[in-house]
């Protein structure tokens, strides 16, 4: 670790601390969603991520579970409910209807175990 540096302010000496570089691909949808939820209801949990630099590597882990869960979802989902590509082929309305639908039932079960937690 290198010296710690001091700016002189008026009376007081502010240390010079600085972030180091992080990547910065940009975050999904639910890498966002869990950044404005502890920034807004968690604030000592996301300064403890900002300062010790692993905010984004947990964003992005984030962004990745809920991924992979919508995805091992959806199938799961759209089997019980009779979704189909008959049903596509047939009433596209309705298939697009009961996609809306199982795709909100499954984020909302992301955005309470993975995102809101």
């Amino acid at each position: 670790m290198s010296e710690l540096t001091y700016t002189q302010n008026g009376d007081y000496l502010i240390p010079d601390l600085s972030l180091s570089k992080q990547p910065q691909t940009p975050l999904g949808k639910y890498g966002r969603m869990r950044k404005n939820y502890l920034k807004e209801h968690r604030p000592v949990l996301w300064n403890s991520l900002l300062l010790s630099e692993k905010l984004y590597p947990h964003l992005r882990e984030i962004e990745e579970a809920a991924n992979n869960r919508l995805e091992r979802m959806m199938p799961e989902l759209m089997k019980s409910a009779g979704v189909t590509e008959e049903l596509k082929a047939s009433d596209p309305m309705k298939w697009a209807g009961l996609m809306n639908t199982l795709r909100a039932q499954a984020e909302e079960v992301i955005l309470a175990e993975l995102v809101f937690s």
